[in-house]
């Protein structure tokens, strides 16, 4: 019988979080990528004439990154790094409906693990995209997760970056006009909670601070024809802003409406200070600026 190579939409990450029963895979996912690695030190000394290393595990510690075309969940995702509670985490070969289903092979490895990096990505005319990362605070064990997963209706929708957007206060709540990227990414620290107590060599973690920033770029002056109520935040603004050194409040909203202004759902909100600011200009090129914001306090999901 010859072997079929596997193909990358056939290794999947599956979640399950809170009081949810079922493993889920991480819908529209484009990629994943699962590491495992044994931290080493080198046990070499004197009684040995080589010269060579000799390198002895002192522990094992593993982290998964995901990417996908599913942003839906941005606001569960944020709420679960706030609260810092681990998710339980699998990866194996699948199969049947939408590449959904475990293969029941011995690649599947399941374990717990806290979602320790996440970054969303609105930009103009394209598809908007997510990067989450989970480290592992458990041992890796194997498991037939046939029968605890669920299959999740996956359509054809997607959210275009510019039905995404950041809202600042200064004064007045205004968009940021002509702007044409948005990322907004979400750090947690984590730190090795292992003892001498603890059995076995897989690194156990938890997390002990959280940081997030938010980074946008637009034109400096766009030859739209704004017919929208909404104020918009200009270059000048953002300048001005930066020179003050002082912190203001923002949303992340869907929008929609006139000049794709008009705010719907709030995503995440906070405050945050603008910590660079830079112009560009160059020859025969529409000039732009970008702005780069770090998160003052906690953020609020979904207000």
């Amino acid at each position: 019988m010859t072997n079929k190579t596997l193909k990358g939409q056939n290794l999947r990450v599956l979640l399950r979080h809170g009081s949810e029963t079922k493993y889920k895979v991480v819908a529209k996912s484009t990629s994943c990528t699962i590491n495992i690695t044994v931290n080493t030190e080198d046990a070499s000394h004197k009684d040995i004439v080589s010269s060579a290393a000799m390198p002895t595990a002192t522990s094992i510690a593993w982290n998964v990154q995901v990417e996908s075309l599913d942003v839906t969940d941005m606001a569960a995702i944020l709420q679960a790094i706030k609260d810092g509670t681990a998710f339980d985490l699998a990866w194996s070969e699948t199969t049947t409906v939408n590449n959904q289903t475990p293969a029941g092979t011995n690649l599947v490895r399941t374990g717990k693990a806290f979602l320790n990096d996440a970054t969303f990505t609105f930009n103009d005319r394209e598809n908007s995209v997510k990067q989450i990362q989970f480290a592992g605070t458990s041992s890796l064990g194997s498991s037939d997760l046939l029968e605890h997963t669920e299959i999740i209706t996956v359509d054809n929708n997607f959210t275009k970056g510019q039905f995404v957007r950041l809202f600042i206060t200064n004064g007045e709540q205004m968009a940021i006009a002509a702007a044409k990227g948005l990322t907004f990414h979400v750090s947690v620290q984590l730190e090795t909670s292992t003892t001498k107590d603890t059995e076995g060599m897989w690194t156990v973690q938890e997390p002990v601070g959280l940081s997030y920033d938010i980074s946008s770029n637009a034109l400096v002056r766009s030859n739209d024809n704004i017919t929208s109520s909404v104020l918009g935040a200009s270059a000048a603004d953002m300048q001005n802003l930066i020179e003050q050194g002082s912190t203001v409040p923002f949303q992340i909203a869907n929008v929609s409406g006139d000049n794709n202004r008009t705010k719907g759902t709030i995503l995440v909100s906070g405050n945050a200070l603008i910590t660079n600011f830079e112009l560009n200009a160059p020859n025969r090129q529409v000039a732009s600026y970008t702005v780069q914001m770090q998160g003052y306090g906690d953020y609020v999901v979904g207000a």
